[in-house]
């Protein structure tokens, strides 16, 4: 791996002297001899001025494949496109798969986008103008309208040729879609199908007419599992009307999956995972929002330990393990959180009602918290030489995480069911809720118990 890592190094190092000495026929030999993957990871790497030299080595045709390999922002692809003769970047355009570059196209401006598309084929225009209108994370706005078609009273001999014939265009060839006079799809044929079956067999006769597809609105996560639990390399998507009008395939799945689990993670956190740390200014920006809010509503957590200031006057060895019982009780919160979440993020037929998921979780909130709190309690006894402070501590961190436990379940099963986003909202709920509930436990049961503490 780390040989592979160094080759790579050499070989974009000789590219960008390449293009800095601007030795065209040479950097040619060497850059489209790379996989798109390795190409689109030096092009992003150079800088404006090693970039406007590849548009003038390089054709349209050679640089879509490229384009289609690029992994950053849909906003960064834009901006190179500036870089372009606008002729330039409408036949890259073209060149791409239709559905990364409406991708891009999405946050082109306005004054950028009609120009682009006139200087396409009207064809391309058209498909990329439909694609826009479709809204953002839905099958629609995901799909590739390139995919080969065939009618089932064709032959294999016949759809074979139909197959050659598209394949260059087409986004996948191992999956041939059947469909009925008014485009309604009605069946699948394999690559595998067509080249088992004898040449005269009509399609009808070796198609699976039992095909899954999905609608154009259908949310993309939903399409994302739909792949998953059926591992298709590719899904067909269907109008209003049952006619098929595009697909989505597994790579463009990959990107939908790590798109949803960053928002998660970012949601989770309180921050943008992706954002860019070079400006400290804006990543601050993005971030003091969260920061604040869970300033004041901690301020709530202080009140409350306020409330019981007498109670700590008294016995001020019970102000030593707050912070432990808060901090356990949140981190068991924070796990039940995560698992709520990741469970309706993927909901399956065998799902657990609302009643089973609290009293699943109560269970193993209590398991959690005798061990815990039993642990505790001996830790604190041989520590302190006091038993009873050690029971008291034991008990309150048992029940506190019971209780997070409980909360850090039943939290996001509420937001979803309000429509709000688990994952953006769950988080300082928990957080702000485990410390309360901790504090409120922790300070009532010591209450039964001062005398025995004092007294020792």
């Amino acid at each position: 791996m780390a040989e592979n890592r160094n080759t790579n190094h050499e070989k974009k190092q000789e590219i960008i002297f390449l293009l800095n000495e601007q030795k065209a026929t040479k950097f040619r030999e060497l850059f489209l001899n790379l996989h798109v993957y390795e190409q689109a990871q030096i092009f992003t790497s150079l800088d404006s001025k090693q970039r406007a030299r590849i548009y003038r080595y390089l054709t349209p045709d050679e640089l879509g494949d490229t384009f289609d390999a690029i992994e950053e922002d849909p906003e960064s692809i834009v901006d190179y496109f500036k870089e372009m003769e606008p002729d330039y970047a409408a036949k890259v355009i073209t060149q791409m798969y239709t559905d990364n570059a409406v991708d891009a196209l999405a946050f082109a401006d306005k004054k950028d986008l009609p120009k682009y598309l006139r200087l396409m084929s009207r064809e391309k225009a058209d498909e990329i103008k439909e694609l826009l209108h479709y809204e953002d994370k839905t099958a629609g706005a995901i799909m590739a309208t390139e995919y080969v078609k065939i009618v089932g009273n064709q032959t294999a001999r016949s759809a074979m040729h139909v197959l050659k014939r598209e394949a260059e265009k087409a986004e996948t060839i191992y999956y041939t879609y059947v469909v009925d006079d008014d485009d309604r799809l009605i069946g699948v044929v394999t690559l595998r199908d067509l080249l088992v079956s004898g040449d005269d067999m009509l399609i009808q006769e070796i198609m699976n007419d039992q095909v899954m597809s999905v609608k154009v609105d259908e949310d993309q996560e939903d399409v994302a599992k739909t792949i998953r639990d059926y591992n298709f390399l590719a899904i067909p998507v269907t109008d209003y009307d049952d006619k098929m009008i595009g697909i989505i395939t597994v790579d463009d799945i990959i990107d939908v999956i790590d798109e949803e689990s960053a928002e998660d993670y970012s949601g989770l956190a309180g921050v943008d995972i992706e954002e860019s740390p070079d400006n400290p200014i804006k990543a601050a920006a993005k971030r003091l929002p969260w920061l604040v809010t869970l300033l004041f509503l901690g301020m709530s957590t202080a009140s409350l330990v306020s409330h019981y200031e007498h109670l700590v006057s008294e016995a001020s060895i019970l102000a030593v393990f707050i912070s432990s019982i808060t901090g356990t009780a949140g981190n068991a919160g924070t796990q039940s959180l995560a698992v709520a979440v990741r469970r309706l993020a993927y909901k399956g037929d065998d799902d657990k009602t609302l009643f089973q998921t609290i009293i699943a979780e109560i269970f193993t909130g209590l398991v959690i918290g005798i061990i815990t709190g039993m642990t505790i309690m001996v830790i604190v006894g041989l520590w302190k030489n006091n038993f009873v402070l050690g029971f008291v501590i034991g008990l309150a961190m048992m029940c506190a995480i019971i209780v997070a436990n409980l909360a850090g379940s039943l939290i996001p099963i509420l937001m979803d069911k309000i429509g709000v986003d688990p994952a953006v909202a769950s988080g300082p709920f928990i957080s702000t809720l485990s410390d309360l509930t901790s504090v409120l436990i922790y300070f009532n049961i010591a209450k039964l118990f001062l005398s025995f503490i004092i007294g020792n």
